[in-house]
């Protein structure tokens, strides 16, 4: 196929002409989405700056009882960021396709599919916490359907620990796989890694917030990488070719 044929191909090929709007939509997800993690992380930092366990229902209702609009106005912030945060796992995939695909791949699935079951448990949870705490009721009651909620294996019993795999393991990979492709900043992959080691490590809610800024910062450089490759400033290892030219 001559060249000209070749760019009358791309002219009319779906993918090429919408190739633009989706790494910037890509790149608005990388830069928004971790923002609204920090803003979720603080809320909850400010309801509970004694880092009280809120996987504990009898202090997660308290807490919502204490802070309700704090809780509400926050656990919104982290349904809307989890929910970014899918596609914006998708465009750093697509800055390391080449130079770490496979490990990019188990990656991204693992911490898109974390952040899917962390929308789920914020909007089970958070929400049906704050309207036990607005609505009144038996505390006793309310914690035990907390709790049971919290024990079903068909339920939250799995979704849990799916979250916590998908946001630690995963984020930590993804980030190993930007260090790796070498086709952004090694910030941005020290950001996601820092994440990932800071929320293990958290003795204190603010540090969670560091965590989380952290890695927004690691994927806002990783978004403007996005950008620049799609102006062609920046390029990442070619891929093999099974036949010479």
């Amino acid at each position: 196929m001559s060249s000209v044929q070749a760019e009358i191909t791309d002219v009319y090929d779906p993918l090429v002409r919408t190739a633009k709007a989706r790494r910037r939509g890509l790149a608005l997800a990388m830069f928004t989405a971790p923002w609204l993690i920090v803003l979720a992380e603080a809320g909850h930092s400010l309801a509970s700056p004694h880092g009280g366990d809120d996987i504990d229902p009898a202090v997660a209702l308290a807490i919502a009882t204490d802070h309700t609009t704090l809780q509400r106005w926050s656990s919104c912030a982290a349904l809307v960021g989890a929910m970014l945060l899918v596609p914006a796992v998708i465009g750093v995939m697509q800055l390391v396709r080449v130079g770490a695909a496979r490990l990019g791949l188990i990656a991204g699935v693992l911490t898109a599919g974390g952040y899917i079951c962390y929308f789920g448990l914020v909007l089970q949870g958070a929400f049906t916490e704050t309207a036990m705490a607005t609505t009144g009721g038996s505390i006793g009651q309310n914690v035990g359907v907390l709790q049971a909620a919290m024990d079903d294996p068909l339920g939250v019993g799995w979704v849990g620990p799916a979250f916590v795999l998908g946001n630690i393991v995963g984020t930590f990979l993804l980030g190993l796989a930007l260090l790796r492709a070498n086709t952004t900043g090694r910030w941005a992959g020290y950001g996601l890694i820092a994440w990932s080691v800071l929320h293990v490590l958290a003795f204190s809610p603010w540090v969670e917030v560091v965590g989380a800024s952290a890695q927004a910062l690691g994927l806002a450089v990783a978004a403007a990488a996005l950008l620049r490759e799609g102006r062609g400033t920046v390029k990442g290892p070619e891929p093999y070719e099974l036949l010479p030219k």
